[in-house]
């Protein structure tokens, strides 16, 4: 795994002193039959570069929400998002995917492979998106990293769920994101099979220096992280650090 190691930015480390993601008053509202339903009501959160923090609240709280906003995946209703220095507001759709390809990897309890790619391939198109020469060199390195330089050449179909974490844990972090975003991404996992895909994420995002915002239900989980969010009805309710 030392093959992916990006000195320079493991240096920068949790000290760095300007945040990575800076969260202003976020709201997020959506439409509904029986009126505006506020999901998120006016977050403000700072996240220096390599930290890790755990967001950690009740089903409904909005935590999968401020992760689709951190990615650009979603627009604020009010306020705004910054990540690596850069106001995901300002930006149009080609933008953000473009911002996203180079700055920011996802990983989902649903693993998102494209079925009828292998491995290999799943882990090279963000690469490929971006016109890297080096995409399939690059994917097997760091599929190599996760354990699976064995199975390259295999579908999604047929991989275990464990290995297909995997996979979406190499393509989130195979163009060396400054900031990786993982929601629930045990959630499909049995308990063994979750506990070695977290133990591998927590490894990798420290070689690479990443920083990681981890969405969970776990409390144990969440304090890992050495940092935990809580929210509730759309609010920060607690920012503590843990040990």
């Amino acid at each position: 795994m030392d093959a992916i190691v990006h000195p320079a930015r493991a240096e920068a480390g949790p000290a760095a002193a300007d945040p990575i993601v800076a969260v202003r008053d976020l709201f997020f509202t959506v439409a509904s039959a029986a009126g505006p339903v506020n999901i998120l009501r006016g977050i403000s959160l700072a996240i220096a570069a390599g930290e890790a923090v755990g967001i950690v609240g009740p089903s409904g709280s909005g935590k999968s929400t401020l992760m689709m906003l951190l990615a650009g995946l979603e627009r604020p209703t009010a306020g705004s998002v910054r990540v690596a220095g850069s106001d995901l507001g300002a930006m149009d759709e080609d933008q953000l995917a473009r911002f996203r390809r180079a700055q920011i990897g996802i990983v989902f309890q649903a693993f998102h492979l494209i079925p009828t790619m292998t491995a290999e391939e799943n882990v090279a198109v963000p690469l490929e998106f971006a016109g890297r020469r080096d995409a399939f060199a690059r994917a097997r390195e760091v599929l190599a990293a996760v354990g699976l330089a064995h199975r390259l050449g295999h579908y999604p179909a047929q991989l275990s769920g464990g290995e297909q974490q995997r996979v979406a844990l190499a393509r989130a972090l195979v163009a060396e994101p400054a900031l990786l975003l993982a929601d629930e991404p045990t959630g499909n996992l049995d308990l063994a099979t979750g506990a070695s895909v977290m133990d591998l994420m927590f490894d990798l995002r420290a070689r690479l220096g990443t920083t990681l915002v981890l969405i969970t239900h776990d409390p144990a989980l969440a304090e890992r992280c050495g940092r935990v969010v809580a929210l509730a009805d759309g609010r920060v309710v607690s920012d503590r650090r843990v040990g």
